[in-house]
Formats: C-alpha cells, structure tokens, sequence
C-alpha cells in the first residue's frame, strides 16, 4: 500500500444514473457509490486513469 504521501482523496459528485455501464464500474472501482462520498486512494497511474474516464463525476479533494 502506498504510503500517506501518495496518497489522493476522491469525492463523488455526480450521479450515476442514466451513466454508461463502464462508468458505474470505474465508480464502484474508486470505492464510490453515493453523491458526496469521499475515497482516499493511492495515487497511481490506474486511478488517475479511471479518475480521468469519469471527471464529470468527481472531484480531487486532497492530494498529498
């Protein structure tokens, strides 16, 4: 696991709804289900790629 300084927290802010099946998985892959839940993830180059798929649903938080 990556240590705290790697690491980047994630907050859902769209809905799911009426999104492409791919994208609800890349959401369900960043640990995020609900409209306002924040994920602290490791910050490698796979979740900045799945962040980058559905950016019109989230948000950066935090990066360390």
């Amino acid at each position: 696991m990556a240590n705290a300084a790697n690491m980047i927290k994630v907050e859902q802010t769209g809905s799911a709804i009426r999104r492409h099946h791919s994208q609800r998985e890349t959401l369900i892959g960043l640990k995020l289900n609900k409209i306002g839940r924040v994920t602290e993830l490791p910050d490698t180059p796979a979740v900045r790629g799945m962040i980058a798929k559905v950016q019109h649903l989230v948000r950066v938080v935090d990066e360390k």
